[in-house]
């Protein structure tokens, strides 16, 4: 398995990495002598980066590539595998080739069957189905996969029924919590036995009165565990909306009284080896509530006596009790499940255990509220209170299936507006609503990313409209490149938008001045993926690159993203260089 020599290109940065692709193709036609030498009998080889909109010239390089390839004399037989959406004009141009296989996703390419009916008898190809969907955990939908299936049996001498993608995206096992939720995920050991573990086929389920035994997806939909008046509509239009920004911002410096360039975190500050161990600890329940409760509050308490000895001007408590950005919330909102084991990889040798949307999502009481006014509670600066996004929420869990994603999204983002009006309620000035899978949501053709992000900002601005305009909202994007959605990040209409931009050297803000952003912005002066400490030179030199693109009052000090990985002495060291950066630049 390799990543096929087009999406390695696509997926490099220069100044035309494609126009390599002759030198490149010549690599891989050694390692596939090789690997045919070496006895492989089949090499796959991914091409996801075709499933999104892609040039005549592009297209034409990816036929040339696999037409040189297959034509070697002495290689193994080739499968061309893609995932995450629809081939387009890719899809024809792969059958055109020698290879002897082509993976389809027919679960979020659907368009692919339109193309593979187009193309007519594929004669000899093998065509992998990708009907099981490789992303989430609900059992798959057997007269939707079965006339599929069918669709394309009719079409190739040879179709080999698969997942959608990798199973890189759900975990092993699912033993879900509560027990009333199990036969409605896939529930499998071996992910393999997915594929024949097929929900209701009976038709007569969609209008049946009784429940279904085996959860199909229409029971699911009409089930009251499913269902709760809390989370119906309950918002007018004006809802999503708040005041002018210039009115706004006068308002809340006057109240807040910072400085220019004022100085912040984006949220989490360490977790500590013991911090993890009061929290195993408490779930296994050797650690009483009371216990675990004063445990967190001394962290907190630490965190803020650390930021007031650094001067930061707008504090954090750290967030010592949260497992997870998402999974936090998940364990406490109506409609969700958690698991006990249901890691899935993160990024590198980080796993996390994303939660089940499986219904209507509402909030049985305050999430964050108590933390927040403690925190509050120590120090005279202001204390940000903060929630993770309705959209990076969807993201970063599996979702339900019986309903469109957008009226999910809604439903979260009440509950978060319940919260922040709860926050605002007890004092709490700032509220950063973080929402660093904006971009990551964002579908790969154009055509339907208008949609998503119509829904997407909405949903944020319903969770964060419902404050004072005093009330400084605050959003985080990080983990990508935010070109794209440049628009979409001036209509959420966030007071401060914090921005991961230290290793693309603030490029960020030249986007943010081509559309006339006009709001808070806070680009990243200091790399937290990386254990290395900036030196104060290298801050400065950040911040004037910053300040020659943004107003110092509109500027924001901070680091790219939450600290939770990081150690103390890292962080310490690397916020005393970033205030004293700020100090430095402020005074010219």
């Amino acid at each position: 398995m390799l990543v096929g020599p087009a999406t390695f290109l696509l997926l490099a940065k220069g100044a035309d990495p494609f126009a390599r692709l002759d030198d490149l193709v010549d690599t891989y036609a050694e390692i596939l002598t090789a690997l045919a030498g070496a006895g492989v009998p089949w090499v796959q080889l991914d091409e996801p980066a075709y499933v999104a909109d892609r040039s005549p010239a592009e297209i034409d390089g990816l036929r040339r590539a696999y037409r040189r390839l297959g034509d070697l004399a002495d290689r193994p037989r080739i499968f061309v595998a893609s995932y995450f959406g629809h081939l387009g004009d890719a899809l024809p141009a792969l059958l055109d080739t020698p290879v002897e296989a082509v993976g389809v996703d027919l679960v979020a390419g659907r368009e692919n069957l339109d193309r593979l009916a187009a193309a007519g008898p594929l004669g000899g190809k093998t065509i992998v189905a990708g009907l099981v969907d490789g992303r989430n955990v609900w059992r798959t939908d057997l007269r939707a996969a079965i006339a599929a299936g069918a669709t394309v049996a009719a079409l190739a001498d040879h179709v080999s029924v698969s997942t959608s993608c990798s199973l890189l995206h759900v975990p092993w096992t699912w033993p879900p919590r509560p027990a009333w939720t199990r036969g409605w995920p896939a529930g499998w050991r071996s992910p393999a036995r997915r594929s024949t573990r097929w929900s209701c086929s009976a038709a007569r389920c969609a209008t049946a009165r009784r429940p279904c035994p085996r959860r199909c997806r229409p029971h699911r939909r009409r089930g009251a565990t499913t269902t709760s008046a809390d989370a119906s509509p309950r918002y007018a239009p004006d809802d999503r909306q708040r005041g002018d920004y210039a009115q706004r911002a006068d308002r809340q410096q006057r109240r807040l009284g910072l400085p220019d360039l004022p100085t912040t975190t984006i949220g989490s500050f360490p977790q500590t080896a013991e911090l993890r161990a009061a929290r195993a600890a408490h779930r296994a329940g050797t650690l009483d509530d009371a216990g675990y409760t004063d445990r967190m509050r001394t962290e907190v308490a630490h965190v803020i006596r650390l930021q007031e000895d650094l001067g930061l001007d707008v504090l954090v408590h750290g967030e010592p009790e949260r497992n997870d950005m998402v999974q936090y919330f998940g364990e406490q909102l109506d409609g969700f499940a958690a698991t006990d084991h249901g890691w899935v990889q993160s990024y590198g040798t980080r796993c996390v255990r994303p939660p089940v949307i499986f219904g209507d999502v509402a909030r049985r009481a305050p999430m964050t509220v108590a933390w927040s006014t403690y925190a509050q509670s120590l120090t005279g600066k202001p204390v940000k209170g903060m929630l993770t996004g309705p959209v990076t929420i969807l993201a970063w869990s599996f979702v339900r299936d019986d309903q469109p994603l957008a009226d999910t999204a809604d439903q979260v983002a009440l509950a978060l507006r319940d919260e922040c009006r709860d926050l605002e309620t007890a004092g709490i000035r700032v509220i950063q609503v973080d929402e660093p899978a904006l971009r990551e949501t964002l579908p790969l053709r154009r055509d339907q990313q208008q949609t998503y992000l119509d829904w997407a900002v909405g949903a944020f601005r319903l969770a964060t409209s419902g404050v004072s305009d005093d009330t400084q909202i605050h959003t985080h994007l990080c983990y990508s490149e935010f070109g794209e959605v440049i628009t979409a990040i001036d209509a959420l209409d966030a007071d401060v938008t914090s921005i991961e931009a230290s290793r693309s050297k603030m490029e960020i803000l030249d986007d943010l001045a081509a559309i006339g952003y006009r709001r808070g912005v806070g680009p990243g002066v200091w790399d937290i993926h990386s254990p290395r400490v900036p030196p104060h030179d290298e801050v400065v030199d950040a911040l004037r690159r910053a300040v020659a693109a943004v107003p110092a009052r509109r500027l924001w000090v901070n680091p790219d993203c939450g600290l939770k990985t990081r150690t103390y002495p890292e962080v310490e060291a690397s916020l005393r260089h970033l205030v004293a950066a700020a100090a430095e630049v402020r005074q010219g």
